[in-house]
């Protein structure tokens, strides 16, 4: 079947089984950060709740019939199962936000509808997008028991808040919808908002954008238990953020805190340290916007058990480097200058600062491209043994692995099991983690102060999930440490 140019308001009946909308753009400096994503609509024209909605940040619909495929230079792509879906689906929404700019500042913005199982493009649709930061870009839709797909192209200028708000979501603080504007936009989310729910943010990565970060939006996690213990701490100059990432963190701390309550921490605070691994390997994750997401993630865990809503951080390759400290209201500049990869210098050490370094800034080269985990660790414990706090510390430790200093690693972490300090590791990705993984199993140790997990993908890893899975070692080593007298 030949692919079939479609204008705005055309349709053309599908027989695919399944199908992939692929929402494609021209990137480049200046341009924003897009993010496809998709509504799964009753035949009443609304979705059932907050697990309606397909993102960076909620990968995957619960029937398995959505899947958020996730982001390449240019394109992001959802695909659907249209035999999977449920009885009562009359529709999916092919949506799309962009964070950090309008639509119109994109050039070659196009929804391609392709046959998921042979590839074959199906229909594409070319978008003149304007003012709008979010919009419906198509739409697949039941008529008389067959599937079809409509060129929509309906942008809105009151961003992701407007779009979510006509199909039944509701947006807290949210201005009232703006009339659709005449020009299509395409994009979808920064995390969506859900149906009676806080609006999830919108990518920053991304879903954060991020990556982008979908850039986090916050996407729309499943609906917290009914009866919470531990409430989100208040605003630390999250007045100043920018709406979407402001509307990911409140989110994203409800979410942290409805953990905390699962595992009996409700309550808890920490200094919260994070240590990013920047080595040569790394490279790609922090291309993709991934690291910068993480960091999003984590400012939450940070402004919800830290009392002054802070982290500490440091970076490391060949070489450990202080980072500035990460405060609330100052992260989507720290975003853009510190989270960067090593960088190698063929002539040994450089002796000049590199052109062009912001004040605060790391030069990369000095921190280089290899794996030394145990240097890293030791520098972290001298700043807590300088540093001493009132409360504990929770370091969260992100690395994709190539360990190789197993032995040297080995003696900081067992000489810091009498410290007041969790080592909390995420491994991203299938590497060699070597005693990173092992060290839970490892005996002669009064408490355990070690956790570790590895995702293959952190970006398609919703934040209900990762926190669970963060804070789940977190609070036996509290209760563990207090009865060992290693903390208070």
């Amino acid at each position: 079947m030949a692919s079939v140019p479609l204008s705005k308001g055309a349709n053309i009946p599908v027989a695919a089984a399944a199908v992939r909308a692929v929402l494609s753009w021209a990137p480049g400096e200046g341009t924003p950060d897009v993010d496809a994503s998709a509504l799964l609509l009753t035949e009443g024209g609304r979705v059932r709740d907050d697990g309606d909605f397909v993102f960076y940040n909620q990968p995957r619909h619960s029937s398995g019939a959505v899947r958020h495929q996730g982001k390449r230079d240019g394109t992001d792509t959802v695909e659907v199962d249209l035999s999977s879906l449920e009885a009562c689906v009359d529709r999916v929404v092919l949506s799309a936000s962009a964070d950090g700019g309008t639509f119109g500042r994109l050039r070659g913005l196009r929804l391609l509808l392709l046959d998921a199982a042979s590839g074959t493009e199906l229909a594409r649709f070319d978008i003149a997008a304007g003012a709008e930061t979010a919009l419906v870009a198509g739409e697949l839709y039941r008529r008389a028991g067959a599937w079809k797909f409509r060129a929509v192209g309906q942008g809105y200028a009151a961003g992701l808040a407007g779009l979510a708000t006509d199909y039944g979501i509701t947006v807290d603080d949210a201005p009232a919808p703006v009339p659709h504007a005449p020009s299509p936009v395409s994009h979808a989310p920064a995390p969506v908002p859900h149906a009676s729910a806080p609006v999830p943010q919108s990518p920053v990565r991304t879903p954060q954008a991020p990556v982008p970060q979908m850039p986090a939006p916050q996407a729309p996690a499943p609906a917290p238990p009914p009866a919470v213990p531990q409430a989100a701490r208040p605003d630390r100059g999250e007045e100043q953020l920018p709406v979407d990432m402001r509307k990911r963190l409140s989110l994203r701390k409800q979410q942290v805190a409805v953990s905390l309550s699962k595992h009996g921490a409700a309550g808890a605070t920490a200094r919260v340290i994070l240590v990013l691994d920047a080595s040569g390997s790394m490279a790609m994750l922090y291309s993709r916007g991934v690291v910068a997401d993480v960091v999003e993630r984590m400012a939450a865990v940070a402004a919800q058990l830290d009392d002054d809503g802070e982290m500490q951080a440091w970076t490391f390759a060949t070489h450990p480097a202080r980072l500035p400290d990460l405060t609330v209201a100052g992260l989507p500049e720290w975003l853009q200058l510190h989270v960067r990869g090593g960088e190698m210098s063929l002539f040994g050490r450089p002796k000049k600062p590199k052109k062009g370094m912001r004040p605060g800034q790391v030069d990369m080269r000095l921190v280089g491209i290899q794996n030394e985990e145990q240097k890293v660790i030791a520098e972290v414990r001298g700043y807590v043994r300088a540093n001493p706090a009132q409360a504990p510390t929770l370091v969260l430790f992100f690395s994709d692995g190539g360990v190789y200093r197993n032995a040297e690693i080995e003696r900081e972490l067992r000489a810091a099991v009498e410290e007041p300090v969790f080592w909390q590791f995420v491994g991203l990705g299938k590497s060699d983690y070597g005693v990173l993984e092992r060290f839970d199993t490892l005996p002669g140790r009064r408490v355990d102060n070690v956790g570790f997990f590895a995702v293959d993908d952190i970006a398609v890893v919703s934040d209900p999930e990762l926190y669970d899975r963060l804070l789940t070692e977190f609070p036996s080593w509290l209760t563990a440490a207090r009865r060992a007298g290693i903390i208070g």
